[in-house]
């Protein structure tokens, strides 16, 4: 993991490529994602009144964005291969744009759950799609950009969660979404132009044989496709951890610790500004220490202010653990989506997505189920461990790769 990870893939040249405004276009295309998805997020509870839904049948519903995410990925790394990471971000952004607009057009909840189903599609195809596209942009350059574009996600979630909370005691949820949708179009217009104009870096060395089934650099095809699995393994790992604290972390303030409302909101809050910081700074800390590195010691740094936040007994240190698991988790899943998409292509970072959001599923109602066995504390401790594990999967990664066997 030197750069990202040492696949042996040579680098496509980026004299004749507009770096700065591709990259530009491409950010602008991550914080898109996170402004919609969030500004979606804070109407599920006047879109739960609306179609009078009940909470098991809004759950349910809401399993609609999973599915559809789930079940899009892995299609749309074809999809990729096929047309080009550039025209099916643009297509899914668009979608996505369309389809924040359908919630509150929704008269009940099976309804809902199909709208979603449309919505968590175009999520998910679009998360594929400007990932791989980063990963081409960033061995194009030959720099470690990929934080930069995840700070850009953070930030854009920030934004949409502000603009939200803003509006929603004045404008109901068809006008906000109608909103997010118009704002969407005109940037998917805008960047798109971009994209669709600048020319691609053509796939090449290692990603180029891994998705043709002959592995690359001396590297047989199904070590290639161990490596996917376990950088799958990794974000899943991660994701695990910003899944359970988006949903827990504030309840864990609120009802363990007996603060008000404002200090237990403002607790994730403060994971998430840290988070969005530390990606911002990403490039150059793994310019200068490269990504294992990062990723070793982003796990490690996660665990130890897991363990803190969970099992602290004074609100203060909570904050400090949430603020030390920010930063860890921050640059972890961008280096672990990164090398995928070095060593697959677009298939590897399919399948390390698909693996990442399947961890964003799994970690809320993982600690609500582990909640009811040991309390939530305890429930939250296993934040710190699945950090701790892909840690160790970073170090035995990079063990693998500097021993690998004979051609």
């Amino acid at each position: 993991m030197d750069q990202l990870m040492d696949t042996g893939r040579p680098a496509p040249a980026a004299a004749d490529l507009p770096v700065t405004r591709l990259r530009w276009a491409i950010s602008l295309f991550f914080a898109l994602d996170g402004f919609v998805f969030a500004g979606w997020v804070v109407r599920i509870p006047a879109i739960k009144e609306q179609t009078d839904a009940s909470a098991g049948a809004l759950g349910l519903a809401l399993l609609g964005v999973s599915v559809g995410s789930v079940t899009t990925m892995l299609f749309t790394g074809r999809l990729c291969r096929r047309y080009g990471n550039h025209p099916v971000t643009v297509v899914t952004a668009a979608l996505l744009s369309l389809s924040v607009a359908l919630p509150p057009l929704a008269g009940s909840a099976p309804a809902l759950g199909l709208v979603l189903l449309v919505f968590g599609a175009a999520y998910g195809g679009l998360n594929v799609a400007f990932n791989a596209a980063a990963v081409d942009l960033a061995e194009a350059v030959r720099r470690p950009i990929l934080p930069s574009f995840h700070a850009a996600f953070s930030a854009g979630g920030l934004a949409g969660a502000g603009l939200g909370g803003l509006l929603a005691p004045h404008l109901g949820p068809q006008p906000h979404l109608l909103l997010l949708t118009l704002i969407g179009l005109l940037v998917t217009a805008g960047a798109g132009r971009v994209l669709l104009r600048a020319p691609v870096p053509p796939a090449g060395g290692a990603a180029a044989r891994a998705e043709t089934g002959q592995g690359g650099a001396g590297t047989p095809a199904g070590r290639v496709r161990l490596f996917l699995t376990v950088y799958g393994l990794i974000t899943l790992c991660t994701a695990y951890g910003e899944g359970a604290l988006a949903d827990w972390g504030s309840l864990h303030l609120a009802e363990d610790l007996h603060t008000g409302p404002g200090v237990a909101a403002a607790g994730y809050a403060f994971f998430a500004l840290l988070m969005t910081l530390a990606r911002a700074t990403g490039t150059r800390l793994l310019e200068r220490l490269g990504g294992t590195p990062v990723l070793v010691a982003g796990g490690l740094l996660a665990a130890v202010g897991m363990l803190t936040g969970a099992l602290a007994p004074q609100p203060w240190l909570v904050f400090a653990g949430y603020g030390l698991t920010g930063l860890g988790l921050a640059n972890v899943f961008p280096v672990a989506v990164g090398s995928a998409g070095a060593l697959g292509g677009s298939h590897g970072v399919a399948v390390a997505s698909t693996l990442g959001y399947t961890g964003i599923l799994l970690g809320p109602p993982s600690i609500g189920f582990l909640t009811e066995a040991f309390g939530l504390p305890r429930a939250m401790t296993t934040i710190a461990a699945l950090a701790a594990l892909a840690a160790l999967l970073g170090h035995l990664l990079d063990r693998a790769r500097r021993h690998r066997p004979p051609a």
